[in-house]
């Protein structure tokens, strides 16, 4: 039998040609688990403000798998020890770092299984694929939880200026088209070194670390955070919410058995299990749209209303603020819901939202960003900056929203 060329090159719309640089990340990549990455949306509902924002999770962990490569390549040529199993092992633990997520990436974490964020998710994923592969993902799941002795490594990973979001950021820029997010990735990964451990980057790298944080703080708000985004996925996850209560009320509702597993069980962290993440495995975008589909016909005038917004883009006008909004005018809309629908006061709750959100390009509190000089000095970048003030970008923005249907009397 004939042995297959597992070293493929990927051609890649932001980078180029990606080498999969092992036997063994190319069967991860071939798992089921990893190949339904094709059907998780990177950006949830944002096509529905961008058109272009129709790549997934899986372009994404190959793009992090290219920049992880170039990260590794550039340190070894700077003098800093990495190992061959710990290449493989950083290039693993970054491209299975999104393995867990919901459909729909960010909008529907916590809808379906509740407790379990998509880093939890994607550990459990880890794990149960180091069971199949005999134990190979070991070094893998230790700098993924940053039980490994080399620091840096993890950061890499996870941290204030990682791979993930050098990938990101450049990649949702250019599907939506937002200029305002291009940043400099080579320029970054060029300038990364190493001291005591942790990452940092030299100090010719300062201005990139500026624009990078930058342009992080305008695509929050103006495309992970945009109005219309947030509107639409809060109605998706209302959709869901209605789905399960009618359920629990006896009503039968159409959808596949791994959606509808979900729709009948709360899933919690106490009761979460190899069976439920087979049955999640099974779950992708394609399974909620086919469902909301569905139910845009069903009798319950709240189902088929939301689905119908949600399927025709006849979203909700949603209202941003920097201070709370009065209880009064919250109250006025809520009345003006319920006369306009006909519609119970609990049941109104399914047209009205309202909450805050935030936004904080730097947390100093969390793997502060660290800057190399020539003569070995080290200092946190906002204490060197002159471009920009960083301080400013290190305190969070919270912004308050209500979402109503447009045109209430």
């Amino acid at each position: 039998m004939k042995k297959q060329n597992k070293l493929k090159i990927i051609n890649d719309p932001i980078y180029g040609f990606i080498t999969i640089p092992s036997e063994l990340i190319f069967d991860l990549i071939e798992h089921p688990y990893f190949q339904r990455l094709r059907r998780i949306s990177q950006m949830g509902l944002s096509h529905l403000v961008y058109p272009g924002a129709q790549h997934t999770r899986f372009q994404h962990a190959l793009g992090c798998l290219y920049l992880m490569q170039k990260a590794i390549q550039t340190l070894k040529f700077k003098g800093i020890k990495i190992t061959k199993d710990e290449e493989e092992a950083t290039l693993i633990a970054i491209l299975l770092h999104d393995i867990g997520h919901s459909p729909f990436s960010h909008a529907l974490e916590n809808s379906l299984i509740e407790g379990l964020s998509h880093e939890n998710l994607s550990l459990e994923f880890m794990e149960t694929l180091n069971q199949d592969f005999n134990g190979k993902l070991d070094l893998a799941i230790k700098i993924f939880k940053g039980n490994y002795d080399k620091e840096f490594l993890t950061q890499l990973v996870a941290g204030q200026l990682d791979i993930d979001r050098l990938d990101y950021l450049k990649r949702d820029s250019f599907y939506t088209g937002v200029a305002e997010g291009n940043i400099n990735s080579d320029r970054l990964i060029t300038m990364i070194n190493v001291r005591d451990n942790q990452l940092m980057i030299e100090e010719k790298g300062i201005y990139s670390v500026e624009k990078f944080l930058l342009a992080r703080r305008l695509m929050y708000w103006q495309v992970y955070l945009h109005k219309t985004s947030l509107g639409a996925e809060l109605i998706l996850i209302k959709i869901l919410q209605r789905a399960k209560e009618l359920i629990q009320k006896g009503n039968e509702l159409q959808s596949n058995s791994s959606l509808s597993y979900f729709l009948n069980h709360n899933i919690l962290y106490d009761n979460f299990s190899l069976e439920i993440l087979e049955r999640f495995a099974q779950l992708d975008d394609y399974d909620i749209m086919t469902a909301i589909k569905q139910w845009q016909n069903h009798s319950d005038r709240i189902l088929s209303k939301l689905c119908q917004m949600l399927i025709n883009r006849k979203l909700f006008k949603v209202k941003l603020k920097n201070k709370a909004f009065k209880a009064k005018k919250i109250e006025n809309i809520k009345h003006n819901i319920q006369k306009q629908f006909n519609i119970t006061s609990e049941e109104a709750k399914y047209f009205f939202f309202e909450g805050k959100t935030s936004n904080q390009a730097y947390n100093y509190d969390y793997q502060q960003i660290m800057i190399l000089f020539k003569n070995e000095k080290i200092k946190e970048v906002s204490q060197v900056s002159d471009q920009l003030n960083l301080k400013t970008l290190a305190q969070p923005v919270v912004k308050y929203y209500i979402c109503y249907p447009k045109g209430l009397q």
